[in-house]
C-alpha cells in the first residue's frame, strides 16, 4: 500500500516511506548483530509464568469482545499488528472477531524500526521487517496491537509510521500486557493484563507461530557476582 502523499523507495519486499535515502544507507538493513544486545538477552532468566496458552487465549478473547462492544460498525475499523509479536496477536484478534460476527476483516502489519528515536544508537544493524496494510486507513478507526506496553516510545514510533499511510479518524491501542514505567503520555485502550515490574525485569511473550509454544514470562536480568 502506498504511503499517503509520499514517494516510496523499495528494498526487496520492504516498502519504505519517503526519507533522505542517505539515512537508509547509514544503517544496514540486516538482522541485528549487536553483541551488547546478545549478551543482554542471554543474561535474562525466567522467574514467573504470567500466562499459559489458555490464559493467553482468554485475555485475547476479552480484548476482542471489548473491541466489539466499542465498535458496533466493523466496516470502519482496521486492526494493525506491530512487528514482531504484535502481528501474531492482531491475527488472532481478527480471527476471533471474524468468527464471532461472521465478518471478513483483514489485518495490517506495521514495522516501526526506522521511526524509533533510538534506531541509530540501540542497534548497529537494525532489522527492518515488512510493513503491509492492505486497506485504506483514511477516515477509519485504527487499532494498533502490540504485546507489551512499556515506556511508550515504540507506540510513538508506530503513530509516526502509521501517519505516512494516511489520516485515520481515530487510533486506539490494544496490548496484551501493560507493565508500567511510561516515559511518554501514552495509554492503552484495551489491556489483557496490567502489572508493575522492576527496572531490571522484562515481560517476554512466546507465540506458537514463532517460538513453538504460547506463554508469557516475567524475566529478570541476572546480576554478575
Amino acid at each position: 500500500m502506498t504511503a499517503g502523499g509520499g514517494d516510496e523507495r523499495g528494498i526487496g519486499q520492504i516498502r519504505l516511506p519517503d526519507r533522505p535515502f542517505a539515512e537508509y544507507l547509514s544503517c544496514a538493513i540486516t538482522p541485528c548483530s549487536s553483541k551488547t544486545l546478545e549478551v543482554y538477552c542471554n543474561s535474562m532468566k525466567q522467574i514467573q509464568l504470567l500466562m499459559d496458552k489458555q490464559a493467553l487465549d482468554i485475555a485475547l478473547s476479552r480484548i476482542a469482545h471489548q473491541i466489539l462492544e466499542t465498535h458496533r460498525d466493523l466496516s470502519n475499523i482496521g486492526i494493525v499488528g506491530m512487528q514482531t509479536r504484535g502481528v501474531f496477536l492482531a491475527r488472532r484478534l481478527i480471527q476471533k472477531i471474524n468468527q464471532t460476527l461472521d465478518a471478513s476483516l483483514e489485518t495490517g502489519t506495521l514495522d516501526v524500526t526506522l521511526y524509533r528515536d533510538d534506531y541509530r544508537t540501540a542497534f548497529k544493524q537494525p532489522e527492518v521487517q515488512i510493513t503491509s496494510i492492505p486497506f485504506d486507513i483514511n477516515g477509519k478507526d485504527i487499532i494498533l496491537v502490540d504485546d507489551v506496553l512499556y515506556t511508550g516510545r515504540t507506540v510513538r514510533a508506530a503513530l509516526d509510521a502509521l501517519m505516512d499511510f494516511g489520516r485515520p479518524k481515530r487510533i486506539q491501542l490494544a496490548v496484551l500486557v501493560d507493565r508500567g514505567h511510561r516515559e511518554l503520555p501514552i495509554r492503552a485502550d484495551y489491556v489483557g493484563k496490567k502489572m508493575t515490574t522492576a527496572v531490571n525485569q522484562e515481560v517476554s511473550l512466546n507465540v506458537v507461530e514463532k517460538d513453538g509454544a504460547d506463554s508469557l514470562w516475567l524475566m529478570e536480568l541476572e546480576e554478575n557476582d
